[in-house]
């Protein structure tokens, strides 16, 4: 099961269901099958506050994925998003809207599939492989 919900802000993602199917076949692709994913959006001071308390890091982030998983094949976790950090990043790297949040949900996915972005290897390995999801969308 996929979940889309808000925390703190009024966002709607637009073609749900096409975001389902799509997590769902870029799941299988990776070897997994999706139990329960929640993607929660929310502001960057609601994020940034999460980074803090979780993770100890005072920084502002797009995003910060939780595994819940306790099958190895199987995904659960949490994936909170800051819509404003999204819409900052699509204007800062002069892409769309629509591109840069499938990036983002694409990416919280990947790091539940085992994928790292701790070094410039990881880093590179991730970008290609939100390129390819974003392309399969």
């Amino acid at each position: 099961m996929i979940n889309f919900f808000n925390e703190d802000i009024e966002f709607n993602i637009k073609y749900k269901n096409n975001f389902k199917v799509w997590i769902k076949k870029v799941a299988e692709i990776e070897g997994f099958r999706i139990n329960n994913l929640n993607y929660i959006f929310c502001s960057d001071q609601y994020l940034y506050k999460m980074n803090l308390q979780y993770l100890d890091h005072d920084t502002y982030t797009d995003i910060i994925t939780f595994d819940n998983s306790e099958v190895e094949s199987i995904i659960e976790g949490d994936i909170f998003i800051s819509i404003e950090r999204v819409i900052d990043n699509s204007k800062t790297l002069s892409v769309l809207f629509e591109d840069e949040i499938k990036r983002v949900i694409v990416h919280g996915l990947l790091h539940l599939c085992g994928y790292d972005d701790h070094s410039i290897e990881d880093k590179s390995e991730m970008r290609q492989l939100e390129c390819k999801y974003i392309l399969l969308f």
